[in-house]
């Protein structure tokens, strides 16, 4: 029981792991119908399928918050329109054709600290091509990219409480079928 608790606890880690590293370093190109800025406190509202490329980085929402420090690290807060939801995809390190994917009511995520941040029926996939390899849903996700760590609650406070939501994970086969090692 504890190799599978801890091939599950494994599986789930590795879900947003290992996003494109040089993402980082490129220019942000934001599309959008409107957009208000305040240059004292470096903030721009962007509202009207807004869309944020960064490299392999992609984020969708109808409105975004952007705020920049003085030394350049950018947060961004993603919001939908109730009955839609924002959403982002990025290549993953590690093979020619691996993403992850992820959508949710509202989606935070710190430049800084590298914490992704998803509340109210989120969701995230890990994909080889299209194929779904693990998938997780629940009420909140959080994900530091440094420490490699997920989180994971039953309430979109982030908090788990008692009668809150459940959340379930996905884990996909590893091995495959004796006929798709013939093939190999």
């Amino acid at each position: 029981m504890k190799k599978h608790i801890a091939a599950a606890f494994l599986s789930l880690v590795s879900l947003t792991a290992f996003a494109e590293r040089a993402d980082s370093l490129k220019q942000a190109v934001i599309n959008f119908d409107s957009l208000d800025v305040d240059e004292v406190t470096q903030t721009r509202i962007l509202t009207g399928n807004v869309v944020v490329t960064r490299g392999t980085l992609v984020l969708k929402s109808d409105r975004a918050l952007v705020k920049e420090t003085p030394e350049g690290y950018m947060s961004v807060t993603l919001t939908s329109n109730p009955g839609k939801v924002a959403t982002f995809r990025q290549k993953r390190d590690g093979g020619p054709d691996l993403w992850v994917e992820g959508q949710a009511q509202r989606i935070e995520y710190d430049e800084r600290s590298e914490v992704v941040k998803l509340f109210s029926s989120a969701i995230v996939k890990e994909l080889e091509k299209t194929r779904v390899t693990n998938e997780i849903t629940a009420p909140f996700i959080a994900y530091d990219n440094r420490k490699e760590v997920a989180t994971v609650r039953n309430d979109a406070s982030g908090e788990s409480k008692v009668g809150g939501g459940r959340g379930t994970l996905i884990l996909a086969p590893k091995r495959s079928t004796p006929a798709e090692q013939g093939k190999q």
